[in-house]
């Protein structure tokens, strides 16, 4: 058997097989799902694997985000690194990049045959002729109200930008914020930026060659939306993370805001009346009939070059995402992230958790948007190499400080990103 190809029927005979390996293999997992109660459950299920499988160890070594980009190609080139990794799409350029990953196309093709990867959650890894990781869990951007605030203002659950903004206007009062959005240099700011530009039809950053294709009417007109709405953001806000707004909402200070999850928060913080919580797609523009989003598709990257330990990595990757085992790896924070397979969606194990329970209907809101998310530059079904160095200098959070804090048109400030996009991507 050759260990570095298998198929599932392959990796199944693997699980029920102690003779599978000539010696046990042991694996390292990084990971950057650093709060304990995550890393709690995520020893959960590898005390789990590991005592079905003594032929395949498996132990986590949970890193930071904000150390990642460095620390990583650091330990690869030392020869230290992990076996296997958690990425973000444009996290994944950058491991590509120095020839770190390894490729799992038979891997997705059986995994995608036994469970059906949402299509939106695999698309970002696959480019190059290559699937580049195993999408493991995803995280959309949605709208958060509370239903009595809208009751008791009169306002419908706003789809369009204009109805936003009209309902924002009329939240505004006795202290309060009809919405609540960042303006910061910093991820939060892109990922809510890139929401509005997603549903004004500025999705593609990148022209077909490689080019930028940032400065466009769409997207000008993404910022001056954008900009409206700002301006009945709390006055902090242009130095908010997502903390920041999470505890806006949770406070009822703001009336709206945008976010992949306030669950935790509002059952934690807040009133935690699963009946009040609202969730809704991102509003789109006046023009547009459907809304979209930002997702990120979370994976895991295959980095080791020895073939026994490929062979155990897949058997681990494979166990993981059966149903029984999946939804409790979900549920590691229950309420923010989603599942990537359409038997995932179904698990037992995940909607039986007691706060996905509690949520159901928010839940199922937030899944059926993600189904309609989308990556700056993961959009045109080529990769390029400088949308890791644009994601990582937040490009799109500075162009919108030009506008918001500096007090550039949007015009202005989307020429300043285009150009700036530019200089990175050397074209």
């Amino acid at each position: 058997m050759k260990v570095g190809l298998l198929t599932i029927a392959g990796l199944t005979s693997i699980l029920m097989s102690s003779a599978a390996f000539a010696e046990p293999v042991s694996l390292t997992l990084w990971h950057m799902e650093q709060p304990p109660h995550r890393v709690q459950r995520m020893q959960e299920l590898l005390d789990e694997f590991n005592k079905a499988h003594p032929d395949v160890q498996v132990k986590q070594e949970p890193q930071s985000w904000g150390e990642i980009y460095a620390k990583a190609p650091a330990a690869f080139a030392a020869g230290t690194g992990p076996d296997m990794l958690f990425a973000i799409p444009d996290f994944t350029t950058v491991i590509k990049g120095i020839d770190a990953v390894v490729p799992v196309d038979d891997l997705a093709k059986d995994l995608d045959a036994k469970h059906g990867f949402v299509p939106a959650t695999i698309a970002p890894y696959q480019y190059d002729g290559h699937t580049w990781a195993i999408p493991a869990y995803n995280m959309a951007i949605s709208m958060w109200y509370r239903n009595s605030a809208l009751k008791e203002a009169g306002i419908e659950v706003p789809k369009t930008w204009s109805e936003w903004k009209a309902a924002a206007e009329k939240l505004s009062k006795d202290g309060k914020y009809g919405v609540g959005l960042p303006a910061n240099k910093q991820l939060y700011t892109d990922q809510t930026v890139y929401a509005l530009m997603v549903n004004g039809g500025a999705a593609d950053i990148y022209n077909e060659d490689g080019s930028i294709s940032f400065d466009k009417p769409e997207t000008v007109a993404s910022f001056e939306a954008y900009g409206e709405l700002q301006k009945l953001s709390p006055p902090d806000s242009t130095s908010w993370t997502w903390g920041e707004a999470e505890a806006c909402f949770a406070s009822a200070s703001c009336g709206t805001i945008l976010q992949f999850s306030v669950i935790n928060t509002y059952e934690t913080q807040a009133e935690a009346d699963a009946a009040d919580l609202g969730v809704a797609p991102v509003p789109h523009a006046d023009g547009q009939s459907e809304s979209g989003t930002i997702s990120y598709s979370n994976a895991i990257m295959l980095t080791t070059k020895d073939e026994a330990k490929q062979a155990g990595a897949k058997v681990f990757l494979a166990w993981l995402m059966e149903p029984a085992n999946y939804g409790r790896f979900l549920t590691m924070e229950p309420g923010l992230f989603l599942p990537v397979t359409n038997d995932g969606a179904e698990a037992e194990s995940f909607w039986s958790d007691p706060i996905v329970t509690k949520y159901k209907s928010q839940v199922e809101t937030m899944v059926a948007n993600a189904k309609n998310g989308k990556l700056f530059g993961f959009t045109t079904g080529k990769v390029f190499p400088s949308i890791g160095a644009i994601s990582g200098q937040n490009v799109i959070a500075e162009s919108l400080q030009k506008m918001v804090v500096d007090g550039q048109s949007a015009a202005d400030a989307v020429k300043f990103g285009q150009e700036k996009m530019s200089e990175i991507a050397g074209k």
